[in-house]
């Protein structure tokens, strides 16, 4: 397994994480859970993530249970949670940035996942209601209390990221570190362009969620009829379906399908490979439902190589969605 610096950070990732959004504590049974994190954990991966949201708790209670059964050294991985959306609670202070919100979410996190700490600490989307200044000094209270060493965002722009860092330099604070935006083969401008920039200025790490586009990049919903479970499948899930599964994207995977085929890999692989292939990546989540695909997509940092420069001129020819950096 490589891995990554978080950005400008000291904090090493691999390259490879694995992520519980949908399979944790909803889609998959908690046996079938402690599977997968063996199996990753044995394969390199040091990085869980998680958040309140995910089943409402559940997934961290399920993750929480795997590693106090596990018995891992807890400096040999490092654990996420996300906070904004809540676990199910809808009352005011319930959801959203606030201090008492985003302190109470820790305390819940570090409860449900049974561990003293948490490595990575996000605001799991920017909330208008409340003051920058009240987001950054929560976060470097808990880091002060010892209950969180890194803090991020996920899905912030870079404007609010910049904000973020202006309020944290202004009172000697730490700013973000990370952010947690999708990255993939068909969602490239916030990576690639927005934050171009920041990645220098500020250090910016980036933990990216769905390589795969929620299952997209795959060759199962080239079938007729995708197999049972799957995410795209899913009755919770048509929202996603709508706004990503279309003949214009399926026809592109079938071109990507016969140029992975031709490499030898599988398109998963590819499109894992491809996002690691940028050097601003600290991480790629992967979701997993079965063990078996878990250990075929954790051989994707082996393919990277087999990226060459005219490998990715035909990728960039199939997708033909490279984003143009604006002129001012």
């Amino acid at each position: 397994m490589e891995y990554r610096r978080l950005g400008r950070s000291g904090l090493k990732m691999s390259a490879l994480s694995l992520g519980s959004w949908i399979t944790f504590g909803n889609q998959i049974s908690a046996k079938t859970a402690e599977a997968l994190m063996a199996t990753a954990y044995d394969a390199g991966v040091n990085f869980f993530d998680n958040a309140e949201i995910y089943a409402h708790g559940r997934s961290e209670k399920v993750m929480g249970r795997i590693l106090k059964r596990m018995k891992w050294d807890r400096t040999s991985y490092l654990l996420s949670s996300k906070a904004f959306f809540g676990d199910g609670r809808t009352k005011p202070n319930q959801t959203g940035l606030s201090r008492k919100h985003l302190t109470e979410a820790c305390h819940d996190a570090l409860r449900r996942l049974q561990t003293d700490y948490l490595d990575l600490y996000f605001c799991h989307r920017p909330d208008k209601e409340v003051p920058m200044e009240e987001v950054v000094w929560t976060m470097n209270i808990l880091i002060r209390q010892g209950k969180i060493l890194y803090w991020g965002t996920s899905e912030w722009s870079a404007q609010e990221i910049m904000e973020a860092h202006m309020v944290a330099r202004e009172n000697h604070l730490i700013g973000p570190v990370v952010e947690q935006p999708q990255y993939n083969l068909f969602v490239r401008r916030k990576v690639e362009v927005e934050f171009a920039q920041i990645y220098k200025t500020v250090g910016l790490g980036t933990t990216i969620w769905s390589p795969l586009a929620s299952g997209l990049l795959t060759t199962k919903y080239l079938q007729k009829r995708p197999p049972k479970g799957a995410r795209l499948t899913r009755a919770e899930l048509e929202w996603l379906k709508e706004r990503v599964l279309h003949e214009e994207a399926l026809a592109k995977v079938a071109l990507l399908k016969e140029l992975a085929d031709g490499l030898g890999i599988s398109v998963p692989r590819l499109a894992i490979a491809w996002v690691l292939k940028n050097p601003n990546v600290s991480t790629a989540i992967l979701g997993a439902s079965k063990v078996r695909q878990l250990k075929e997509n954790l051989k994707a940092p082996d393919d990277v190589a087999l990226l060459t420069d005219d490998v990715m001129e035909q990728i960039e020819t199939i997708v033909d969605n490279k984003p143009v950096p604006p002129l001012f």
